[in-house]
C-alpha cells in the first residue's frame, strides 16, 4: 500500500501529461498530505518530537535535548510553511515541485547577444523613393526604387549610410528601431568613398547615437559583427572575423579607389549596406558597403569602409554640407587602352582651360587637320611619386590639400618636362 501511494504520488507531482487549475479545497488536502509526508514530514517531526521528550526524563543531558528539540522544531516550521504556501498559490499539481531551469549559455555567447540587443536600437532601415508619371494619367506617384540600412550618428538627427543607398532618390524616408517614420533629408555625400549623411527631426530620446571606435589598430583574425535591417525586416545579425586589412575597392558611383578598406568574413545580406560593423566591444569599426560574391549569394567577401575615414567626412558634410578635396581637373583614359600603346602613367584626354591643369599648360590629347590623332601629355609622377595608372593618381590626390601646389612630371612626346600645379577644389554636385 506504500508503494502505490508512493508511486501515485510521483506520477502526480512528475507526469508530464495535461493538469487542471485544482480548487481551494483539493488545495487544502494537497498541504494536509504534505505535511503528513516525511520530506521532511509534519508527522514524523511531531513523533521525533515525543521520543525526544520520553528521552529526557531518562537523560540528564538537558543540553543535548534542547539542540534536537530545537532541529525538530526547525523542521516542522518549514513543511507548514511549504503546506501553506502551496495552499494559498494557485499552482497545478504536476508543477508544484517543478523547478524548470533557465537556458545556458555560454559566456561568448552572451556577450555576442547582449551586443545586439544594446545596438539594435541605433541601426535604422531606408527606403528610397523615386517619382514616377503615369503615362495614361500623367499623375506622379512614389515607388520604392531601393533599400538599405543606416545608423544613428548623434543626437542631433544625423543619420549615416552609404551614398549607393540613397542615389537617385527623389524622396528618403527613415525607420526607427520602434519602427517610427520619418522624411529624411541629404545634409550631403560624398560620392568618391560612398557615404552619405541624412538628417530627420526626431525626438532625441528616440534617437541612440552609436559608439565610436578606432580602425588603426584593428587586428586580422578579430571577431567583427555586421548589424542590418534589410528589406525593412526585424534587424539581423551576421558573425565573422576580419579577414585583410588595407585593402583597396572602388566607389560604384565615381571608380575612385578607397583605401584601407576592411575586409570580412560576416555575411552582408542585400539590404544590409549602409549598416555598422562592430568590434566586440560594440564599438562601430567600419560602414558594411559591398560584397564580392562569384556565386551572386550574400556569402563571399565582404567589404566596410573604415570608420577613421568616415568620422572624417562625416565632419566635413555635417558643417559644410560637402568635403572639400582636391583635384586636377582632368580626364584621362582607361588604364588598358594606355597599356596598348605601351607607356606607363595616365594619358590626359581633356584638360579645360579654367581647371588647374588647364591652367598650368598641360596638353590634352587631340586630333590635327587630318584626323590624326596627337596624344596629350601623359603623368609619370606626382610630387616625385610614380603614377602607373589612374589608381595612383587618385591615391596621391588623396593625400594632398586644397590650395597646395604640386609638382606634375610629364611625358611630352618623347621629353619629360615638370609643371607645377595648383590644386582646387572640386566643383559643387547636385
Amino acid at each position: 500500500m506504500a508503494a502505490s501511494s508512493h508511486s501515485l504520488a510521483s506520477s502526480a507531482c512528475f507526469s508530464t501529461t495535461p493538469t487542471r487549475k485544482i480548487s481551494g479545497s483539493d488545495r487544502f488536502q494537497l498541504a494536509k498530505s504534505i505535511l503528513c509526508r516525511k520530506i521532511p514530514g509534519f508527522a514524523g517531526s511531531v513523533v521525533c518530537a515525543r521520543r525526544i521528550c520520553s528521552n529526557y526524563a531518562s537523560s540528564d543531558d538537558q543540553s543535548n535535548y534542547r539542540k534536537k528539540l530545537m532541529d525538530s522544531i526547525f523542521v516542522a516550521c518549514t513543511s507548514v510553511a511549504l503546506s501553506f504556501s502551496l495552499y494559498i498559490a494557485d499552482v497545478d499539481p504536476a508543477s508544484a515541485f517543478v523547478v524548470t531551469s533557465p537556458r545556458k549559455l555560454q559566456t561568448d555567447e552572451l556577450a555576442t547577444v547582449r551586443l545586439f540587443q544594446e545596438n539594435t536600437p541605433s541601426v535604422v532601415y531606408i527606403t528610397n523613393l523615386a517619382s514616377r508619371q503615369d503615362m495614361f494619367t500623367l499623375d506622379v506617384f512614389e515607388v520604392p526604387q531601393g533599400s538599405g540600412s543606416g545608423f544613428v550618428w548623434d543626437k542631433n538627427g544625423n543619420i549615416v549610410t552609404n551614398y549607393h543607398v540613397i542615389r537617385g532618390a527623389s524622396d528618403l524616408r527613415v525607420t526607427l528601431a520602434d519602427q517610427t517614420t520619418y522624411d529624411a533629408k541629404v545634409v550631403g555625400f560624398d560620392q568618391d568613398k560612398d557615404v552619405a549623411v541624412l538628417h530627420i527631426d526626431a525626438p532625441k530620446d528616440k534617437l541612440r547615437p552609436i559608439p565610436i571606435g578606432v580602425s588603426a589598430d584593428l587586428l586580422v583574425g578579430q571577431k567583427v559583427f555586421a548589424i542590418g535591417n534589410p528589406f525593412g525586416l526585424d534587424h539581423t545579425l551576421t558573425t565573422g572575423v576580419i579577414s585583410g586589412l588595407r585593402r583597396e575597392i572602388n566607389s560604384a558611383a565615381t571608380g575612385r579607389p578607397i583605401q584601407d578598406v576592411i575586409q570580412t568574413d560576416a555575411a552582408i545580406n542585400p539590404g544590409n549596406s549602409g549598416g555598422p560593423l562592430l568590434d566586440s566591444s560594440g564599438n562601430l569599426i567600419g560602414i558594411n558597403t559591398a560584397i564580392y560574391s562569384p556565386s551572386g549569394a550574400s556569402s563571399g567577401v565582404g567589404f566596410s569602409i573604415p570608420v577613421d575615414t568616415v568620422s572624417g567626412i562625416v565632419d566635413q558634410l555635417v558643417q559644410f554640407g560637402k568635403v572639400t578635396r582636391p583635384i586636377l581637373g582632368i580626364k584621362f583614359a582607361p588604364d588598358q587602352s594606355v597599356e596598348q600603346l605601351g607607356v606607363t602613367g595616365v594619358l590626359v584626354l581633356d584638360a579645360p582651360p579654367n581647371g588647374p591643369a588647364g591652367k598650368a599648360g598641360l596638353l590634352p590629347t587631340k586630333r590635327d587637320s587630318y584626323g590624326r590623332l596627337i596624344l596629350g601629355d601623359i603623368i609619370t609622377s606626382i610630387n616625385g611619386k610614380k603614377v602607373s595608372n589612374g589608381t595612383d593618381l587618385y591615391r596621391i590626390l588623396d593625400q594632398c590639400k586644397v590650395g597646395e601646389k604640386v609638382i606634375v612630371e610629364v611625358l611630352r612626346g618623347d621629353q619629360k618636362e615638370k609643371i607645377p600645379v595648383l590644386l582646387e577644389p572640386k566643383p559643387e554636385e547636385s
